[in-house]
């Protein structure tokens, strides 16, 4: 237990816990809207970036950064060029980032280990600069979602209704996906771009279970999250287990006791 007065550990715990608040939260509105794929889609590109960023000698989590917010671009654009098969958008851009990335790994083999953690996760390498960047995505990311939690309210459950009442649906759009493109940049060094989606959808998925209202599924996908980041770090830190798989494999569990419940208090 001695890891746990440990700065490293500290430095994990403190980007968990922010993390643990903005991905739950973006995931549920890209759930709730059935754009779920969206998360791993921006992954993928996510690590396109970030292999640039070790080639070209620039501080990767920004190169990911700026490829995902680019790839937010593309995927508006693909979205009105194919409305009636929008999600051909999702599978375009990700294939894309696969390829893209496949051909930086191949021109830079003697940084593939380092890739490797923006992979899989590497969390107990956070640094300053990490924690800082995920610190001001996260102000960003409530600051929105707090200024505007009406509208997008309106535009994630009825999307026509807003059109109609004079909401700028396509400026909301395109913020929710910028939003989730900044959550998942500073993501992936924590979970990783292969376990990331994962963040963004159990815990969205265990409060359509038990929440019965918006609100009540807002405070859920939080209080979801955070308990298998803490529990998460704790466990992996003390029994040597791999972060991010161990944070995903809680949250899957949590979410087949809550089915479970909800089976058994159906069946009585």
């Amino acid at each position: 237990m001695d890891i746990i007065t440990t700065e490293f550990f500290q430095r994990a715990l403190i980007g968990g816990v922010l993390i643990g608040i903005t991905a739950p939260l973006m995931g549920l509105f890209l759930v709730l809207r059935r754009l779920s794929m969206i998360g791993d889609t921006l992954a993928h590109v996510s690590i396109a970036g970030v292999a640039l960023g070790f080639l070209i000698g620039v501080y990767p989590v920004a190169v990911g950064l700026i490829f995902a917010l680019a790839a937010t671009f593309a995927i508006e654009k693909l979205r009105k060029a194919y409305k009636t098969y929008a999600e051909l958008s999702i599978a375009i851009i990700m294939s894309g980032g696969v390829a893209l990335a496949s051909l930086l790994f191949t021109m830079g083999k003697g940084f593939n280990v380092s890739v490797s953690g923006y992979l899989f996760g590497s969390i107990y390498t956070l640094d300053t600069t990490d924690l800082v960047l995920i610190g001001v995505v996260t102000v960003v990311v409530l600051l929105s979602v707090g200024l505007h939690a009406k509208e997008l309210f309106l535009l994630t459950f009825d999307e026509d209704a807003a059109a109609v009442s004079g909401l700028p649906t396509r400026f909301f759009n395109f913020m929710i996906s910028v939003l989730t493109a900044l959550v998942i940049s500073v993501s992936i060094k924590i979970v990783g771009a292969l376990l990331v989606s994962a963040l963004l959808t159990i815990p969205a998925a265990c409060s359509l279970v038990i929440a019965r209202s918006f609100k009540q599924s807002v405070v859920t996908v939080v209080v979801i999250a955070e308990l298998a980041v803490i529990a998460g770090l704790l466990s992996a830190g003390v029994w040597n287990l791999a972060p991010g798989g161990t944070i995903v494999m809680l949250l899957i569990v949590i979410l087949l006791l809550l089915l479970s419940v909800r089976r058994r208090l159906n069946a009585g």
